[in-house]
């Protein structure tokens, strides 16, 4: 959240908010409440002790009765030289969070999954036309989302194409075209877009957790039904981090509370 340049989504903000504003907003109400923030990092668990334990990078360790798992998950991206530089100028990972912006305007989705075909069913919505890149001659997502989007006349399939660089201008720095390489003849074609939205995954922030809590098979927790427990007593999961359906930030506050409730029942009950 706090590298999204704009947030325009969240209730209770008229006007665009950064992320990282919105995230210092949180922090200070938060604090007000009587929270207590600690500058560290936990490197490593141990959750077969009551009270659990978590090591900090500093060198402390910190006893505790419940713990909330907040770490979030970080969108998967191409890894390319060209995708850093246009990041929040034009490239996302979030059609959701960013397809406003390009109400309009010709946009490119980058993905064969169900992910990716939902990115550019919502953008048809709002977009002039959606070019989807997909490096393979057929898709992986649900079927029923492939003839959605096959059928879509707003939707321009690129099937066995990868993104060879992403192009645009100088001062301001933003996108402006894809160059795209078919990965069976080596042929390069380029597209204009004004926005490209990498639709690939996401990765829970979860590898101090592994051995020590149940992870699903992409590593994100797992929780009981609708509520927040996690298999270990006394440990809970809020937010993107066993979340990988929704991943937006109301979602995740939401989601918070839940887990502060669930928190304070057990922690009623364990006196």
């Amino acid at each position: 959240m706090t590298a999204t340049n704009e947030v325009e989504n969240y209730p209770g903000f008229d006007e665009v908010i950064s992320g990282f504003e919105l995230m210092d907003k949180m922090q200070s109400h938060a604090l007000k409440m009587g929270a207590v923030l600690i500058d560290d990092i936990i490197t490593d668990v141990d959750f077969s002790k009551s009270p659990l334990v978590l090591m900090g990078d500093n060198g402390d360790e910190y006893h505790v009765d419940a713990v909330i798992i907040a770490t979030g998950a970080k969108a998967r991206w191409l890894e390319i030289e060209s995708e850093a530089k246009y990041k929040g100028r034009g490239i996302s990972a979030c059609a959701t969070c960013d397809g406003f912006f390009f109400k309009n305007k010709e946009v490119a989705v980058i993905g064969g999954g169900s992910k990716a075909l939902e990115e550019a069913m919502h953008l048809a919505n709002i977009c002039s036309k959606v070019n989807l890149i997909h490096r393979r001659d057929e898709f992986r997502g649900e079927k029923v989302l492939q003839e959605k989007v096959m059928q879509n006349p707003k939707i321009t399939i690129h099937y066995d194409s990868v993104v060879d660089e992403f192009l645009g201008q100088e001062n301001p720095t933003k996108l402006n075209a894809i160059r795209l390489k078919n990965v069976k003849n080596g042929s390069l074609n380029e597209i204009k877009v004004d926005g490209a939205f990498v639709a690939i995954g996401s990765t829970p922030n979860t590898s101090v957790f592994k051995g020590h809590i149940e992870l699903d098979e992409n590593g994100f927790i797992k929780t009981e039904g609708k509520r927040t427990l996690t298999n270990v007593k006394g440990v809970f999961s809020a937010g993107d981090v066993q979340d990988p359906i929704y991943c937006q930030a109301i979602v995740a506050a939401g989601s918070g509370c839940m887990s502060a409730l669930d928190v304070q029942e057990y922690l009623m009950h364990l006196k």
